[in-house]
């Protein structure tokens, strides 16, 4: 239905529109930042080379590296290294196998921070042991079909490719090898970039947003062929299992849909952690299709869903929708203690298919929020 439809059978009219449409661009303007700030400015190679170098160490997720949620006016290089990992791994609890291909070693691939107007410097490493050729293609970056054409490494090769993150945001990175682009993300190929705002973020009045602890769930849909007894299939090497994967993928009906590699893999001792009290955000990535994440129990405080800082976020959402190729953000302060589920709200694929994850928090519970004002017993007359 066109947006003008809408308000007219909304009752809202014409003038209703437009006062939504000016509250919207002001909200916008109030949350973007100033894009004549001078760490956006162009700077040559002698300029650059003289920029402050900072070293980061990747982490596994859901954990996210240590980093500043504020940056001063200058920007910096930010280096990072990651190398591709090819293997057979576990994805459910029955003991189904899959041919891995990954950043890093994990599913998702790092979640790499840097500030807007920071370059982003990765070194990707293919090792010898590998046998495909692999790349990474920044949905941050600008040309070269996002680095994907300038980072093409065999197995024994590594290459090293340098971009401005010149918009904040979140974003998704994938290997995008030409002519098997699906194959390798739905094998486990893809992570996020989170570029955060030189001066923190902020809520759709301009305040200044915090946040005590971060987590980044990558969703997965995979295609686990079946034999004709309907039993998964397993095989010696990813090349050997190529053309039945394929012919699965093209069916677009997923075995599994997984968070972080494998159905219950942020359950249990995988759990994600918080104590009542504390402002948790929650990156959430998906490189092929559309998801709608969901905490049970709480809700997004403030929540990004096109991952981009410079649109101010939506308020007290309960579920949120994450257009595939893409990354959203939401924060939530937790106000009581428990056991959470974080799933994707299309019930089936997280109960079913394995879209599913716990966060356990620990505290005080407050009667004020919520009470059991008698337990379940017989029905009285």
């Amino acid at each position: 239905m066109e947006r003008r439809h809408f308000l007219k059978s909304a009752g809202l009219g014409v003038a209703a529109g437009t006062t939504l449409l000016a509250a919207q661009v002001q909200a916008r303007e109030t949350a973007a930042p100033q894009k004549n700030a001078p760490w956006l400015a162009a700077r040559t190679e002698a300029q650059i080379a003289k920029l402050e170098r900072v070293k980061v160490d990747l982490v596994a997720p859901p954990m996210v590296h240590k980093h500043e949620q504020k940056a001063g006016p200058e920007p910096r290089v930010v280096e990072f290294r990651m190398s591709i990992t090819e293997k057979e791994i576990v994805v459910d609890r029955d003991g189904t196998t899959m041919h891995a291909m990954m950043f890093d070693g994990s599913m998702p691939g790092p979640t790499m921070v840097v500030h807007e107007g920071d370059y982003l410097e990765l070194t990707l490493i293919n090792p010898a042991s590998n046998t495909m050729p692999h790349n990474i293609d920044f949905h941050a970056s600008t040309g070269a079909l996002g680095g994907a054409k300038l980072t093409n490494v065999n197995p024994g090769e590594q290459a090293t490719l340098r971009f401005k993150a010149d918009r904040s945001g979140t974003f998704v990175y994938h290997c995008a090898p030409e002519g098997s682009v699906a194959w390798h993300v739905v094998q486990g190929m893809h992570g996020t970039v989170m570029v955060l705002p030189r001066d923190g973020l902020k809520d759709s009045a301009g305040n200044a947003l915090h946040y005590d602890r971060v987590y980044t769930i990558g969703e997965f849909d995979l295609y686990i062929p079946r034999d004709e007894k309907g039993n998964f299939k397993k095989y010696g090497s990813s090349a050997e299992s190529y053309g039945d994967t394929l012919e699965a993928m093209r069916g677009l009906i997923p075995s599994h849909v997984v968070f972080n590699g494998k159905v219950g893999a942020l359950m249990g001792d995988g759990a994600m952690k918080a104590n009542v009290g504390e402002t948790v955000m929650f990156i959430h990535s998906q490189a092929n299709r559309d998801t709608r994440p969901h905490l049970i129990g709480g809700h997004g405080d403030w929540v990004w869903e096109l991952g981009k800082f410079d649109d101010p976020p939506a308020k007290n959402l309960e579920t949120w929708f994450i257009r595939g190729g893409s990354a959203g953000v939401a924060i939530y302060t937790f106000k009581q203690p428990g056991v959470y589920a974080y799933v994707n709200h299309n019930l089936i694929e997280a109960m079913e298919l394995g879209a599913a994850g716990h966060v356990l928090v620990e505290g005080d519970w407050n009667d004020d929020l919520m009470k059991q004002v008698s337990p379940p017993g017989p029905i009285k007359g």
